[in-house]
């Protein structure tokens, strides 16, 4: 066989590949396509994909199964999602905390969060809110670190792992305000707001999602809510800066994701199918209603995004000292 020929040959078995390649993703997805979530079963997060895979399915004519991995302050989760092919039928959709605290706070993390995935869309951002048991001597922000400090031991506080901005927002709360706290991971803070209704818990970072039917029925007192201004789903509920608290003003965000190498194609389409289900009336009402404003942009702007805000948060998670037990 000459060089002309065997050239020739291996043009065709490359064209015949990639026309292959481009055929598949194409078709993409022909079979269902696993959201893998990193919250436990009625986590805000959970809560969240489970709206947005009822809506995905229907756009993209295939079942979005919910395949829930919690644990390690999102780390397992996370991890499973980055081995997986990079084929388009395995997604990630997770907290700011996998790509952010961990990547900061744990040396030995078994993904990269930057290698590894491919951004596809920022899902939303949220706030987050310290609750009392509604029993307790005080009834604001104010009186609970009053109350703390006077207490003769540390205050147990719950959050929903090591590393996460739920378990950053309370060594913030200790160091700049002297609270002296005890860091407790949960799985998830349906877990943490029980132990506080039953008494084995001072404290709980929680959503709204979860807090405020809690608040409502007089279970847990909210004491005070992050982010810069008061969400619209509680409007009644003042921010850690309004109590003369400031430090807690940066929202968390939500996010998914692809494994790395991923088919470009496929990473456009899934982002676009989100976005347009975040866009939908039915789906922003009930995001909203749980503590979640959506967003929803491109890969290129989620991952300018991210570039952005890392070393802000790098520089707070350091300059607060917290560390994973």
């Amino acid at each position: 066989m000459n060089d002309r020929i065997a050239r020739g040959l291996l043009l065709a078995v490359t064209a015949a590949a990639l026309c292959g390649d481009a055929r598949a993703q194409d078709k993409w997805p022909s079979r269902p396509v696993r959201l893998v979530s990193t919250s436990v079963a009625g986590g805000n997060i959970d809560v969240m994909c489970r709206i947005i895979a009822e809506k995905l399915s229907v756009r993209l004519g295939q079942p979005v199964v919910v395949d829930n991995k919690p644990g390690a302050a999102t780390v397992l989760g996370t991890a499973e999602a980055a081995k997986a092919p990079p084929d388009g039928y395995t997604f990630l959709i997770t907290i700011m905390s996998s790509m952010v605290g961990n990547r900061v706070l744990r040396a030995n993390l078994p993904y990269d969060p930057v290698k590894d995935f491919e951004p596809v869309t920022q899902i939303s951002t949220g706030n987050v809110l310290l609750v009392g048991p509604a029993s307790a001597p005080y009834r604001d922000l104010k009186g609970f670190v009053e109350w703390a400090k006077k207490l003769g031991r540390p205050v147990s506080y719950g959050s929903i792992g090591v590393g996460t901005s739920l378990h950053l927002f309370g060594v913030i709360l200790e160091k700049e305000y002297g609270v002296p706290l005890n860091h407790v991971p949960y799985k998830g803070e349906v877990q943490a707001t029980t132990d506080v209704m039953n008494g084995t818990l001072d404290v709980a970072w929680a959503s709204i999602l979860i807090a405020k039917p809690l608040a409502s029925a007089g279970k847990v007192r909210a004491l005070a809510i992050t982010g810069p201004k008061r969400f619209v789903a509680w409007p009644e509920l003042r921010t850690f800066a309004e109590q003369g608290f400031p430090g807690f003003e940066m929202p968390v965000w939500g996010g998914a994701y692809l494994p790395a190498g991923t088919p470009r194609p496929i990473v456009e389409r899934l982002s676009r199918e989100i976005v347009e289900v975040l866009r939908m009336p039915e789906v922003s009402e009930r995001l909203i209603a749980m503590g979640q404003l959506p967003i929803g942009n491109t890969p290129e702007e989620f991952a300018e995004n991210y570039r952005r805000d890392f070393p802000r948060w790098e520089a707070l998670i350091k300059a607060s000292g917290a560390k994973v037990e």
